[in-house]
């Protein structure tokens, strides 16, 4: 037990806290988005269970890290490259974060037709939570990977996970409804997920052209300089009251005369 309280193991522990914090912000900005669709009076509801599944994911991970480290085994190669069970994930995560952000931008973005009646809004709260496991999965398995290599103890790695899902619940209420005010906001948040996406295909692919030419810094630091410039834009901007984006094209209007 004396071993476990170690500056190595405090060093390992906060590391992994900031890591799950920064994995987390991604999987909280695609939770907010997907829950956005729901009801007012179910989103909170789907942000909780949403990231309480990450935590489980997590934990559940690194409770069968044999097999999570199994994942990385190569079982085929494919033009001269070794691909894991943990890339095939990668790889197929990645793909559809780039579909399904891509969806949401044209869904949001493209203009209303009223020539013609459309389908109405049949987003379900189960369909919302089935987008968010799988989103968690992807997360989670790159995040646990991670997390082995900087810590062997799962009483480090546990708390530090639970700890960051504590901070993500207390925050994604506020990180929902500034991405909901802010139209601008929400698409370049699934800008990012396009960029995220990618990154994760390329890890998948090539991961040591990832890690060896550091791209997600690269990454991540083109997010936080957007983010700012979009800070500094909201800032300055004197439009009084910003464009509404629609998450379904709505029904026609009957006139009078129906």
């Amino acid at each position: 037990m004396e071993d476990l309280f170690t500056t190595q193991n405090l060093v390992a522990f906060l590391t992994l806290l900031a890591l799950e914090i920064v994995l987390g912000i991604d999987n909280v900005i695609f939770i907010a988005i997907l829950s956005g669709k729901l009801p007012e009076g179910q989103r909170a509801r789907a942000r909780t269970v949403g990231i309480s599944l990450a935590v489980i994911t997590r934990i559940l991970l690194l409770l069968g890290i044999t097999w999570v480290m199994r994942l990385t085994a190569p079982l085929f190669t494919l033009s001269g490259q070794e691909i894991s069970g943990r890339d095939l994930i990668l790889i197929a995560g990645g793909l559809f974060l780039i579909g399904k952000s891509t969806f949401e931008i044209h869904e949001k973005l493209e203009a209303l037709d009223h020539t013609r009646r459309t389908v109405p809004n049949t987003v379900s709260f189960t369909g919302v939570i089935v987008q968010i496991i799988m989103v968690d999965i992807i997360f989670s398995l790159d995040s646990v990977i991670t997390a082995v290599g900087l810590s062997g103890h799962l009483w480090v790695m546990i708390p530090a996970v639970v700890i960051a899902a504590a901070i993500m619940i207390f925050f994604a209420g506020g990180i929902s409804s500034f991405v909901e005010k802010h139209p601008t906001m929400k698409i370049l948040a699934l800008a990012f997920l396009i960029l995220i996406g990618t990154l994760l295909v390329m890890e998948g692919w090539l991961p040591d052209v990832v890690h060896s030419y550091h791209l997600k810094n690269y990454a991540y630091f083109a997010m936080a300089f957007s983010f700012a410039v979009e800070l500094v834009n909201m800032r300055f901007r004197k439009s009084p009251e910003p464009v509404h984006l629609h998450n379904r094209p709505r029904l026609p209007a009957k006139t009078s005369g129906d």
